[in-house]
């Protein structure tokens, strides 16, 4: 398995392993010295690789220069590191570290199953494209952007665990003391100083209301809210996230393709903020308004982020979650486990 550079990039490969694990493989894992995929990995106790990586930029940087040589000398050492381990088939989630793996193991012909979880494809899967076997994506708006022949419309997979989360776990947790309703705010592996920032300007409103669980990202936390029993602060949460969502009544987030479908899944009204535009490919925009078109979430875009719109948005989504949760409930967007699975068994070397 192989994809980094966020979190986003590594959460559905796991889900993916029990499924896997139970049909006899054996997972082994490619990425970055210093990527997040490291630190989740390893945590999962899954064997893992080292190779270098540039990053792959669509704006001007200087380091546009060099990143290309380090991409050089990560597809040579994928293909050593393939070589040796002899793997029956690569799954790649894509990021920047993908592209390598997904080279290493077309020159050692070994069969590569890809996934895209946007709309728009990204970069690093429209380069892997050409060496992919087969190209798993979410949307079927992305189907139409790649090779037909080789996209297949599986849907997303989700983490069996997600599923078993208890709503009481997650307030003692967190040790709520008012039986208010929740909000669950995430702002991606990496957090969001937008969000962040007017989410914490207007607590003094919303907590009268709402007690609230924050995912803020590293390095994020206020002290001085840490002793506020109604608001509770994390840098990044892993075991105990199912919970924590559980305990949700709606959820305050961006739009991610992986969140996003897994918000679907669990039936969680959801008000998304999708990076806009200027600091993005633009992929997340697309993400919301499918889902807002499809019933599923409530949109307020970057640009309009300010204190009242916030709070009217999220209490429009409260007082009308029923409809939303109703909408979620009649989606025929399922687990896309069991198809990937399917894929990776029909194209693995015997």
């Amino acid at each position: 398995m192989t994809g980094g550079g966020s979190a986003g990039h590594v959460t559905p490969n796991l889900a993916l392993v029990p499924r896997l694990k139970e049909l006899g493989y054996e997972i082994e894992y490619i990425g970055t010295k210093d990527g997040i995929e490291r630190k989740i990995i390893e945590e999962n106790h899954i064997k893992y690789h080292v190779i270098s990586s540039g990053k792959l930029r669509r704006y001007f940087d200087v380091k546009n220069f060099t990143d290309p040589f380090k991409v050089i000398k990560g597809i040579w050492e994928a293909y050593e590191i393939i070589k040796k381990e002899k793997p029956n088939i690569v799954f790649s989630k894509g990021g920047f570290v993908a592209v390598p793996v997904v080279l290493g193991a077309y020159f050692n012909k070994i069969p590569v199953i890809a996934h895209e979880s946007d709309i728009t494809p990204g970069l690093a899967n429209k380069l892997s494209s050409p060496y992919a076997t087969k190209i798993c994506v979410t949307f079927p708006e992305a189907a139409k952007k790649l090779n037909k022949n080789k996209a297949v419309l599986t849907g997303n997979p989700i983490r069996k665990e997600l599923f078993e989360g208890s709503k009481i776990k997650g307030i003692k947790l967190c040790g709520f003391t008012e039986s208010k309703p929740v909000i669950f705010v995430m702002g991606g592996s990496l957090g969001a100083r937008a969000i962040n920032d007017v989410l914490r300007r207007n607590l003094n409103v919303l907590l009268k209301t709402y007690n609230i669980i924050h995912i803020c990202g590293k390095g994020n936390i206020e002290e001085k809210y840490i002793h506020n029993k109604d608001y509770k602060q994390f840098e990044y949460i892993n075991e105990e996230l199912p919970h924590m969502i559980a305990a949700a009544d709606i959820v305050l987030s961006r739009a991610g393709a992986n969140s996003i479908f897994e918000f679907l899944a669990l039936k969680k009204p959801n008000l998304l903020i999708p990076l806009s535009a200027k600091s993005s490919r633009g992929d997340q925009i697309l993400n919301a308004k499918s889902f807002e078109k499809s019933g599923y979430s409530l949109v307020l875009e970057e640009e309009k982020l300010e204190d009242r719109t916030l709070i009217e948005k999220i209490n429009e989504l409260y007082n009308n979650k029923e409809n939303y949760i109703r909408n979620m409930e009649n989606s025929k967007t399922g687990n896309g486990v069991e198809a990937i699975v399917g894929l990776i068994e029909k194209f693995s070397i015997k």
